[in-house]
C-alpha cells in the first residue's frame, strides 16, 4: 500500500484522497495546539510559503492522544491555529498516532522502510518527509533543527 492509496477527513469534515498529493514533496506533522512545540507553527508556516511554489506541501494532522494537547473541536483547533499563526496549509481532524486506533495514514508511516521508523510517536509535532513518490525518507522529534528539515527539502526539490 502507498500513502497515495488512503482516504483521510480535512477539519471540516470532508473525504480527502492523498492521491490529491501525488508528485509533491510531503511533510506530514502530527500537532498539538496547547503544548510546548506548538510555536513551531511559525517555522512550519516558513517552510511552507518558501517551497510551496516549488511542489512542497505540509499536511498538519492534529492530535490530541498524546497527554492532551489538542483539545477542542476540529473547527476550533482550524480557527485557533488560522488565527494564531495564519498557516495555510492543508489542515485535517483529530487522529491517533498510535495504538489500536491509530489512523492508516499513521500505521503506514511508521512502517515504511522496513519499519525503520516504526516506534510509538512520543510527542507532537514529530514530522515525516516524503518524496515525490510518497516513500518516507526521514522522520524527524520535535527537537529537530528546523534547518535540517529545510535542507532535506531542498534536496528533494
Amino acid at each position: 500500500m502507498k500513502i497515495y492509496d488512503l482516504k483521510v477527513k480535512s477539519h471540516d469534515g470532508k473525504e480527502v484522497s492523498l492521491k490529491d498529493y501525488e508528485g509533491k514533496v510531503l511533510l506530514v506533522v502530527n500537532t498539538a495546539t496547547h503544548c510546548q512545540h506548538t510555536p513551531q507553527y511559525v517555522y512550519l508556516k516558513e517552510i511552507y510559503d518558501k517551497f510551496h511554489d516549488q511542489g512542497l506541501e505540509i499536511l498538519d494532522f492534529p492530535s490530541d492522544q498524546l497527554n492532551g494537547k489538542a483539545p477542542g473541536t476540529n473547527s476550533e483547533i482550524h480557527d485557533f491555529c488560522v488565527k494564531e499563526y495564519n498557516i495555510e496549509f492543508p489542515q485535517f481532524e483529530k487522529i491517533e498516532v498510535n495504538g489500536e486506533n491509530q489512523a492508516p495514514l499513521y500505521e503506514l508511516l511508521k512502517t515504511q522502510r522496513g519499519g525503520l521508523f516504526d516506534d510509538e510517536i512520543e510527542y507532537n509535532f514529530t514530522k515525516f518527509l516524503l518524496n515525490r513518490d510518497g516513500e518516507v525518507i526521514m522522520r524527524y522529534e520535535p527537537t529537530i533543527d528546523f534547518l535540517t528539515i529545510e535542507r532535506d527539502i531542498k534536496e528533494l526539490l
